[in-house]
């Protein structure tokens, strides 16, 4: 047992002087992360606003007007051209000068006033998140439009019947109140950062060492296989858990993201999520025979975990394939720890078996990368 300590200390602090000597690398991995967090922060917003709006009004009527200024004055929608028929509005959005097209029907005022008036909306169907945004606010000011008018027909009527369409809906949005995005996106990008990273880096610690022909000294030490895969993991460890905090501080501090909950819980989950990441990668080092086969691994890894974990789109309405494949990330199970850690402020008992999950991952994954390590020096 003691012989085992010091083996595994020595070619611990072997394995943390190298990481450190390796400058450039060193300075990737900090500023890489806090580069991706400032480009998320300034660049990527999921809200969909200020839509391009082309318009062909056959009406021209006061109440036409006064629907596409509606629909200007919501921010959700921005007047780009006034067209003279319907082509020229599909034309407008097939060159991409606007998103999204209105044509009012003809007699548009009379309809209003007899109740059956009804307007197109064409959608530029090329762009996903322009259509919902689209979809939904356009649906929603057209009723409000068409609430309004309906009160002012009450309140002209009479004040009690004024009084009877006084129900009113009032949501609140728990956690998020303003929709800022990034507090959306910065725990997931957290997670996804940590993952590529830690992922990317543990691929290529064996192969390396292969390439650069060091293996075969290794060979020669008593060092056993998990030994090895836990002095490869631990300095990559701390190496990435300074650069989460550091991507923490800027996000807190610089984007005003508020971090609700506890920041020991937060460490312990983070440790747990680093060290499975660390895992994944070291196997592929392990199977992988050149470097340039271990990048190529990273980067179906990455792709994965960007698409099939839930970071942007919900797992739930994915087909049983793509979601298993995604479980098979340990990102699934992290993305919805750290969101209930920073945005919700939850406790443990809310998220014990993503973490009882990401506990046996780990320790799956890293005995199984000690057994194939140890299967390809045979």
């Amino acid at each position: 047992m003691l012989k085992s300590y010091h083996r595994l200390s020595a070619l611990l602090w072997k394995e943390l002087v190298q990481v450190l000597r390796d400058r450039r690398t060193l300075l990737m991995t900090f500023a890489l992360p806090l580069f991706e967090l400032c480009l998320f922060a300034f660049a990527v917003h999921l809200t969909v606003d200020h839509i391009p709006l082309a318009v062909f009004d056959q009406s021209k009527d006061y109440q036409s007007r006064a629907l596409v200024q509606s629909l200007t004055n919501s921010n959700y929608f921005s007047l780009q051209s006034n067209q003279d028929s319907r082509d020229g509005v599909v034309q407008a959005i097939d060159s991409g000068e606007a998103r999204a097209g209105l044509v009012i029907p003809p007699n548009f005022a009379s309809h209003v006033t007899s109740g059956d008036a009804s307007v197109f909306i064409l959608l530029d169907g090329s762009d996903s998140f322009s259509v919902q945004g689209g979809y939904s606010s356009a649906n929603v000011i057209s009723q409000q439009f068409a609430l309004n008018l309906a009160a002012r027909r009450l309140a002209a009527a009479g004040s009690a019947s004024g009084q009877a369409l006084s129900i009113t809906a009032l949501p609140r949005i728990l956690y998020n109140p303003d929709n800022n995005d990034l507090i959306f996106i910065l725990p997931g990008l957290i997670g996804i950062v940590m993952q590529i990273q830690a992922i990317g880096s543990a691929a290529l610690v064996v192969v390396r060492e292969r390439d650069a022909g060091t293996l075969e000294q290794l060979l020669t030490t008593p060092i056993r296989p998990l030994e090895l895969m836990i002095a490869k993991l631990v300095p990559n460890l701390l190496v990435i858990l300074l650069d989460v905090f550091l991507m923490i501080a800027v996000g807190v501090w610089f984007f005003n993201v508020p971090f609700v909950g506890s920041v020991w819980l937060f460490l312990w989950m983070a440790i747990l999520f680093v060290a499975s990441s660390l895992g994944l990668g070291l196997l592929v080092s392990t199977v992988s025979q050149t470097q340039r086969q271990a990048q190529q691994f990273s980067n179906i890894f990455s792709m994965f975990s960007m698409l099939l974990t839930g970071f942007l789109y919900p797992t739930e309405t994915m087909p049983f394939v793509p979601r298993l494949i995604g479980q098979m990330m340990p990102l699934s199970y992290f993305l919805r720890i750290v969101r209930g850690i920073i945005t919700k402020g939850v406790g443990l008992q809310f998220f014990w078996q993503d973490a009882l999950v990401l506990t046996i991952y780990g320790i799956v994954i890293l005995l199984l990368a000690s057994f194939t390590f140890r299967k390809r020096l045979d």
